[in-house]
């Protein structure tokens, strides 16, 4: 299993539409990420906008191009960069910093 943690920025003076967005994940984004192997996933959002995700998986590479070949992950991810901080030409699914775990106490 993996354990995969990143970060993203939220833009501060969009946080609360944000928030609003993910009480309302559209259900066939919640298929598509089940069904490409996404597990316990989580995001959590500071004050200041900074977002950082955690999921697990059995492969974050395949897990990557399986959502990469999804319409509703292409759609998804047009309507959340508005909201993010990114580098030019990024998606959220893109642009995103991936951490390196350093301690896991299992």
């Amino acid at each position: 299993m993996e354990r995969v943690c990143f970060l993203l920025q939220v833009k501060p003076e969009r946080l609360e539409e944000y928030q609003a967005r993910h009480a309302a994940v559209w259900p066939e984004m919640l298929d598509a990420l089940t069904a490409s192997g996404y597990r316990n996933y989580s995001l959590f959002l500071r004050p200041d906008g900074l977002l950082v995700g955690y999921l697990e998986c059995d492969d974050f590479a395949s897990i990557e191009a399986a959502m990469q070949a999804t319409d509703v992950n292409a759609r998804w991810q047009a309507e959340m960069a508005e909201f993010m901080t990114l580098p030019e030409g990024a998606r959220p699914d893109t642009g995103l910093l991936r951490l390196d775990e350093v301690f896991h106490l299992a």
